[in-house]
């Protein structure tokens, strides 16, 4: 990632411009952390409980609670923004599977708060590590209402991190440039200055209008 990029020259023109690249903004779900996915651990709570349940029911609960999560009702509650409509609303929806077994909603929720739950990909924190001893501040920028930063920590990772730019923190939320800008500030670099790396479409190409150079895995 650490470089320079210059421009191409054209006839009759010089370009003394160079733009180094000082530091990296990553996205945290799915970019350097992942989770079992509902299903999976809708089922081992499930079973954790006492209560087995089938791979069939297991995939239909998660189906219907991420419906239920992004249903235009649901969405005018700001999760994003505020951290304690993050859990109200995470508890009533993950609540969905207590019709299967008491306290399920609960167990799931818990899980899928567990730092240690989480599990980076295989190069996350070798990236992160030779990013760092090369000089490159690292942000972490999360649509998010809970604090990650305990994943980080979980993994001893978070020694690696300059900044983390979390939604319910700054009252902005992916892709409003805003959030781009408030990260670019906290690592003290101009836009310029970082490549965005994240793997949302629409959330982390919102980086691209704020003017930061973008990597969509």
């Amino acid at each position: 990632m650490s470089g320079r990029l210059v421009p191409r020259s054209r006839a009759g023109a010089s370009y003394a411009a160079i733009v180094e690249v000082r530091g990296v903004l990553f996205d945290f779900g799915n970019t350097l952390f992942a989770h079992d996915p509902l299903s999976s651990t809708i089922a081992a709570c499930s079973a954790r409980l006492g209560v087995p349940m089938s791979q069939e029911l297991a995939i239909d609960l998660a189906q219907r609670i991420d419906a239920a999560a992004m249903s235009s009702d649901e969405l005018a509650h700001p999760r994003d923004l505020d951290a304690a409509v993050w859990s109200r609303r995470w508890h009533i929806l993950y609540g969905i599977a207590d019709e299967w077994a008491e306290r399920l909603g609960d167990a799931i929720n818990a899980d899928m708060h567990d730092p240690l739950s989480w599990a980076p990909y295989a190069y996350s924190a070798a990236t992160l590590r030779t990013l760092h001893a090369n000089g490159l501040a690292i942000g972490i920028v999360s649509n998010t209402g809970w604090d990650v930063r305990t994943v980080f920590s979980a993994h001893s990772m978070i020694e690696f991190v300059s900044s983390f730019t979390l939604s319910y923190e700054v009252g902005a939320v992916k892709p409003d440039r805003r959030i781009f800008d408030a990260a670019c500030e906290s690592l003290q670099l101009t836009r310029q200055e970082v490549v965005m790396v994240g793997d949302d479409p629409r959330a982390d190409s919102g980086a691209v209008l704020a003017g930061v150079r973008t990597l969509l895995l």
